[in-house]
């Protein structure tokens, strides 16, 4: 087995596994590794010789490949999984390491693992520090702008995004809580039981003048059952008013009374011409 000191043999042979697998047995020369002639097996001298070393028990289930049997003799990590982006990282564990998946749901469990933070630091009163953990402020003291000049670095390739992926969603958390907060502001201060009704609408019912503008009126209700038929009543008037007044300014703006058209004459669906 592949987890003890001696080398397992091997099921199927060299040449068959170098006609089915690309690329196996690169490193079987030993003139094509870099760490001959330093490398040596040599147990009786450093006294490194074990058969099967003692196992760390596991106390719940960790995470493992699928291509494993079970986890190393040693195992452990600094950050074990939690919330919504550990049981992400977990379910990634159950696509083998050589599909795109297993990666995929690993960086995007690290992203939400990083938001979780931020919320977590915010709720505790002692919230990040965004410009000094972006080291921003030592681009003009360190000598940042100059070292990447001419000097060939990786990071400068992808420098014009960092500073949107940094603020992006501190800007766009900033937003919503303005929206939220502009909301519940026209909520508490509009009329309860009311409609907005725009100004055009409601000087053609009262044969006030000022057709051009776009100021709106509140319309209230008096409470009771009755507010909600009031209601579609209100808005059966201004709908039917908007198709007689909307396209005539002229006659708003000179105080004249509002002509009401006749409708047209409804048709019978039996008639031939029709």
């Amino acid at each position: 087995m592949p987890y003890t000191a001696e080398k397992p043999p091997l099921r199927r042979s060299i040449e068959e596994l170098r006609a089915t697998i690309p690329g196996w047995g690169v490193d079987l020369d030993p003139a094509d590794r870099p760490g001959i002639p330093n490398q040596r097996f040599a147990p009786e001298i450093t006294g490194a010789h074990w058969d099967f070393p003692e196992r760390q028990p596991e106390l719940w289930p960790r995470e493992r490949s699928p291509e494993h049997k079970f986890l190393t003799p040693v195992f452990g990590t600094s950050c074990p999984p939690k919330g919504l982006s550990g049981a992400i990282r977990k379910f990634a564990y159950r696509y083998s390491e050589g599909r795109s998946s297993h990666w995929l749901l690993l960086v995007a469990a690290d992203r939400v693992d990083v938001f979780e933070s931020r919320i977590t630091s915010a709720l505790s009163g002692r919230p990040d520090n965004v410009v000094a953990e972006t080291g921003v402020q030592y681009e003009w003291k360190r000598h940042g702008v100059r070292s990447r000049m001419g000097r060939h670095r990786a990071d400068v390739k992808h420098q014009w995004i960092d500073p949107l992926i940094t603020m992006a969603p501190y800007l766009l958390a900033g937003y919503g809580a303005y929206s939220l907060g502009r909301a519940i502001v026209r909520g508490v201060n509009g009329t309860s039981g009311g409609v907005r009704v725009p100004d055009y609408l409601a000087g053609a019912t009262s044969g006030a003048s000022g057709a051009g503008t776009r100021r709106e009126h509140t319309v209230s209700y008096p409470a009771g059952a009755g507010a909600g038929r009031d209601q579609a009543d209100v808005y059966s008037a201004t709908a039917s008013n908007a198709a007689h007044f909307r396209d005539r300014p002229a006659a708003h703006s000179t105080g004249a009374p509002p002509r009401r058209e006749a409708p047209a004459p409804r048709r019978d669906p039996r008639d031939p011409g029709y």
